[in-house]
């Protein structure tokens, strides 16, 4: 859908307005202190897929005290400079672990027995405060929510304790989970371990940040919009959006609404592309099946396309150079490696990625009731908030709620109730020539963003760049987000492999190779 000359006058004022207040933020902001890295890291436990510390806890090549202790010791290390665990259970961690210990002490069945009905046994695990973990804070960052405390565990974090996994704590989101960057006033704000003066994502930016700091080995996140898919590049780890309906989204707050459940998926979130496909099998309980995830997969008889960008949206910046390189080597090594032929492809409908992704969530569910409005959330548990009061209370720093979340609030009351069909038509050609095009044997290769991690508050001036995530979550596509190693400054490279519907495992395999092809995630002091 064309846009037409007023439309296209607007975009060029919207830039020009948001071009002209980043110079004024970036002009006011206060020069920061000389850059703080984080320290190395020291406990060679730590640099361990979580399958290869589980086979050693159940082997009794270490006990699981001593994981659980590096953990602590690591998150007590990094946490002051990431702020991304926001609530620990460190004292329960370790009465687990010792519990995880004299269980294998007392096994009589072997290790065989042990790794089928407890693959994660003794392996720490953190967790998106989003989700109920009993015991922790489930606020997703709204103060009129402290105070509120899980009294269960959500489904996928259940069957991952299930599986032998103890949870560390719970991590920071973005308010209410619906921001780039994992900033709230309850918490704080949460920073990227490659450069504490850069996001680490959102809205499970916390997640990424402790796993990418090393002080976590496997997470759990939920991804509307490519909130799993954005952390996980912007730290240099492996996650994946599940094909939705997969993993239950149960005990998740703020609960979906409308269609948004549609759109909605929980996922794992890792260092170690081995450890995704053992977390998915564990996560998505009885429906793991419907995925054939034992099934092998034969890379050299994938389908390879690869799609550079958008195709010139005007609400989103242009990919940098970097990226469409790194992704252009991704190409180059797949068919010197693999003896595939990768096609370039151009999909004029993604240029309407924002658009299909703001109408879509925006649309009721199958009774007519449309979703919660934003507002409402606010002022849970009270009244909904008034986007234009909470802005000049803002401004005069009296408001508890950040810019952003204001922002959007004010964006929803813009919104026309009327939701235009020329972009229902365009997603539904779109949805279409996508399934048509990957089959069950095709994947395509889709940058992540337009750059690589941005600076603090910087996605406030840039807020549509979160596209390149967010339209897959509409065509309800499994996708791996992969890392690619680090540029010049030492921040992660990285990209989205998009499968199928109900294929998830072929990202997933890719993703093995991609570890493999381009060395995976790196410690933040490797550079």
């Amino acid at each position: 859908m064309a846009l037409s000359c007023l439309q296209r006058a607007q975009v060029w004022l919207l830039r020009a307005v948001m071009g002209v207040l980043f110079m004024l933020f970036r002009l006011l902001s206060p020069r920061k202190a000389a850059v703080r890295k984080l320290p190395p890291i020291n406990n060679p436990l730590l640099v361990v897929s979580a399958t290869q510390l589980a086979k050693k806890i159940r082997r009794r090549e270490v006990s699981s005290v001593e994981v659980v202790q590096a953990y602590i010791d690591r998150i007590q290390e990094v946490n002051p400079l990431l702020n991304a665990v926001v609530k620990d259970r460190f004292s329960a961690a370790l009465q687990e672990a010792a519990q995880v210990d004299k269980l294998i002490e007392e096994e009589t069945g072997g290790e065989e027995v042990l790794e089928d009905r407890l693959p994660f046994l003794g392996v720490p695990l953190s967790v998106k405060e989003a989700f109920a973990l009993q015991g922790m804070p489930h606020t997703t960052g709204l103060l009129s929510r402290r105070g509120v405390v899980a009294t269960v565990d959500s489904p996928p974090v259940a069957l991952l304790k299930r599986a032998g996994a103890i949870p560390l704590g719970v991590t920071n989101t973005s308010e209410l989970c619906m921001w780039s960057e994992s900033h709230n006033h309850l918490y704080g704000i949460t920073n990227n371990p490659y450069d504490l003066e850069r996001i680490p994502g959102g809205s499970s930016g916390g997640e990424g940040s402790i796993l990418g700091g090393a002080g976590a080995v496997i997470g759990v996140g939920s991804d509307i919009g490519g909130s799993i898919r954005m952390p996980c590049f912007f730290n240099g780890i492996f996650g994946h959006k599940t094909t939705p309906g997969v993993v239950s989204n149960e005990n998740q707050y703020p609960s979906s609404s409308g269609r948004q459940n549609d759109y909605l998926s929980t996922g794992p979130m890792c260092r170690y592309a081995e450890d995704l496909l053992p977390m998915l099998k564990v996560m998505a309980g009885p429906k793991a099946e419907a995925l054939s995830l034992n099934a092998k997969v034969d890379l050299k008889k994938l389908r390879f396309f690869t799609v550079p960008h958008d195709g010139g949206s005007l609400l989103t910046y242009p990919v940098s150079k970097e990226l469409m390189q790194i992704q252009r080597e991704v190409v180059q090594r797949l068919e010197a490696d693999l003896g595939v032929k990768v096609q370039e492809l151009r999909i004029p409908e993604l240029k309407d990625g924002f658009q299909i992704w703001d109408t879509y969530m925006s649309l009721p569910d199958k009774d007519g009731k449309p979703p919660l409005p934003f507002a409402e959330l606010m002022g849970e548990p009270g009244r909904p908030v008034w986007p234009l009061w909470e802005l000049l209370k803002c401004m005069m720093g009296k408001s508890e709620h950040t810019v952003a979340a204001i922002g959007l609030a004010l964006v929803e009351m813009m919104h026309v109730s009327k939701h235009p069909s020329a972009i229902i038509e365009k997603k539904e050609k779109l949805q279409k020539e996508v399934e048509e095009l990957l089959g069950t044997d095709g994947v395509f290769l889709y940058p992540s963003h337009t750059r690589v991690a941005p600076k603090h508050h910087h996605p406030l001036f840039r807020p549509f760049d979160f596209s390149y995530t967010g339209v897959i979550n509409i065509l309800g596509l499994p996708v791996t987000q992969c890392p690619l190693g680090l540029n010049q400054d030492g921040l992660p490279l990285g990209l989205q492999v998009v499968a199928g519907k109900m294929q998830d495992r072929l990202p997933l395999a890719v993703a093995l190779y991609l570890e493999k092809a381009f060395g995976g995630w790196r410690d933040p002091r490797a550079n």
